[in-house]
């Protein structure tokens, strides 16, 4: 049986994103992204589900830092609607609420229930942690914001349905596996994950990206950080439209490796229905 590694507990909206992708599948539940990645580095997992961005709150933080250096590979994405009920011990009313517990990025998408109740905020390390959280206190003066399936594995009571700001809000998962799947080039609209550090030179990160321009090939993402605090050129997390194979896609890579000391392909996956019906990316 393969097994899924995620950051969070049962009821979360990880566990929900590895159930949608691997119905049946054994579960591994982990506190952070990092213990997930190293499940699967160590084998005590066959593969992770891990949230990259979501639509409201930007990217997950942390999560750009631990990729290129897990030493795994992107297989698939997903992106997955995300929905959050305000819950409370059974027999609270919603004036009760002195204090409202979910995971940081949860509470900046739900900012409106919050600032209309006026409710002290307490960071959580999950979601679905949160709503344990408030089942365990008892207190009908603290409540949790939760994906739905928490309340009924925590014996909680809704008292809003579907909090969140944005009705579209969606958060976008990648599959990582020990091994890389490069699926063939068929033409199916694909994308492609890499990590790259820029020559330590002028106007390197332009030469480096104008490859993609010249190519007509579609930059998705790019995400730059710094490792560590030298004076190091900054490290480049990009997504793009397209396969390796495809000879567009190909002279954009040799450009871009040519103004680089390090480019790394971390994935190459089946691109998500959603970008098609969406336009996401």
């Amino acid at each position: 049986m393969t097994t899924i590694a995620y950051q969070g507990e049962p009821g979360s909206n990880s566990a929900t994103a590895a159930q949608l992708l691997y119905p049946g599948a054994g579960e591994l539940p982990r506190t952070d992204f990092g213990q997930a990645l190293e499940a699967v580095a160590l084998g005590a997992a066959d593969i992770a589900v891990i949230p990259v961005d979501n639509s409201a709150a930007g990217r997950v933080a942390d999560v750009h830092h631990l990729l290129p250096e897990s030493g795994l590979f992107i297989v698939g994405e997903l992106f997955l609607p995300v929905r959050f009920d305000l819950m409370a011990v059974p027999g609270t009313s919603i004036d009760r609420i002195e204090a409202v517990r979910s995971h940081v990025h949860a509470l900046g998408q739900c900012r409106k229930v919050l600032r209309d109740g006026g409710w002290r905020t307490l960071v959580s390390d999950d979601t679905a942690g949160a709503a344990r959280e408030v089942a365990e206190l008892g207190d009908p003066g603290h409540a949790a914001l939760a994906p739905p399936a928490a309340a009924g594995i925590h014996g909680l009571q809704v008292l809003r349905e579907g909090v969140e700001d944005d009705p579209d809000n969606t958060t976008r998962f990648v599959v990582l596996s020990r091994d890389a799947v490069v699926p063939p080039d068929t033409g199916a609209p694909t994308m492609t994950s890499l990590f790259f550090c820029v020559r330590n030179i002028p106007s390197a990160l332009y030469k480096a990206l104008g490859g993609f321009a010249s190519s007509s090939v579609n930059l998705t993402k790019i995400e730059s950080y710094q490792k560590g605090a030298g004076l190091d050129a900054s490290r480049f997390y990009v997504e793009i439209e397209g396969h390796p194979e495809e000879p567009h896609v190909a002279l954009a890579l040799q450009e871009l490796a040519f103004f680089s000391s390090e480019v790394r392909v971390l994935g190459v996956y089946p691109a998500h229905a959603y970008r098609r019906t969406r336009g996401a990316g």
